[in-house]
This record gives C-alpha cells, structure tokens and sequence, in this order.
C-alpha cells in the first residue's frame, strides 16, 4: 500500500492509500481515525475518488469524529 495523495484541511489529516484495484482514504483527528474503502471500478481513478470525498462527506466525518471524542471522553468518567 502507498500514499497516493491528501486532501488539505484545517483540522484532519487526509490520506488517500492505494493497493492493487482499492483506494482506502484515512482520516485521522487525535487518536482517532476512519477508513473508508472503495474499489477502483467504483471511482474509476484518484480523481473520481477526490470527487465523493467532498466538502459534506468531510464535513459528515469530522462531526463523526465529534460524537467519537464524547464517546472517548464518557469512558473516562
């Protein structure tokens, strides 16, 4: 697997892996991160795939990794 790409943003790494015919993206805030997975014949090329990562699926997972934090945080209490 090799980094392929990152998408820019002010508060989450973004990585975009490629092995074979998958793409996976990484999201990465703190200790946390999400993966998402898709095959080549789903986005066609690297492009394809930037596309469906766009500003509302970022916008989607970073509140995602909100409710994970206040998960994180509950179990400390």
């Amino acid at each position: 697997m090799r980094i392929v790409d990152s998408i820019p943003h002010e508060s989450m790494t973004i990585s975009i892996f490629q092995m074979n015919d998958k793409f996976q993206v990484r999201f990465e805030a703190g200790p946390m991160e999400q993966i998402f997975k898709y095959n080549k014949e789903e986005v066609g090329n690297l492009e394809g795939l930037k596309r469906r990562i766009n500003v509302d699926f970022i916008e989607q997972t970073r509140a995602r990794f909100n409710e994970m934090f206040l998960q994180l945080r509950q179990g400390d209490v």
